[in-house]
């Protein structure tokens, strides 16, 4: 299932992952911690928001 994206993200980050198409848990999944990080409103407070979803939903970061 494609959970949309947490609630815990600030909104520079959800726009950074919108725009670049992430829309879904399962989409934030195919990318590593690298390439979000490269995204401009994508710090690592994002990241670890993101990780803690993707690990409720048994997903996680693509390695890289």
């Amino acid at each position: 299932m494609s959970e949309a994206l947490p609630p815990g993200l600030g909104r520079p980050a959800t726009r950074a992952l919108t725009a670049a198409g992430l829309t879904t848990l399962a989409a934030v999944a195919q990318r590593s911690e690298c390439e979000l990080l490269a995204l401009h409103g994508v710090g690592p407070k994002a990241v670890q928001v993101l990780r803690k979803a993707l690990a409720a939903q048994g997903l996680e970061l693509r390695p890289g």
